[in-house]
C-alpha cells in the first residue's frame, strides 16, 4: 500500500469508514447531504462552468484574499 498523508487526527482507518458510510447512501440520502452542505455554507455558491474556463478560475482564485 502506498504513503498517504492523513491531516491531523486521520487515518487509512477512518478514511475507510467514511467512504463506507458514503457508499452506502441512496440517490435520496445524497441529495439531502448535498442541501445540507448548501445551507451550511451561506457565505459560498456553486456554479456550473466549462471546463475550458477551470485554469483561468483556479488562476483567478489562487490570488483571492478574503476579507
Amino acid at each position: 500500500m502506498n504513503d498517504r498523508r492523513f491531516p491531523p487526527g486521520w487515518t487509512a482507518e477512518r478514511v475507510q469508514k467514511l467512504v463506507k458510510t458514503y457508499d452506502s447512501l441512496s440517490e435520496e440520502q445524497w441529495i439531502a447531504e448535498d442541501e445540507a452542505a448548501q445551507e451550511a455554507t451561506s457565505d459560498q455558491a456553486t456554479v456550473t462552468v466549462p471546463l475550458d474556463l477551470l485554469p483561468e478560475i483556479r488562476r483567478l482564485l489562487a490570488g483571492y484574499k478574503s476579507a
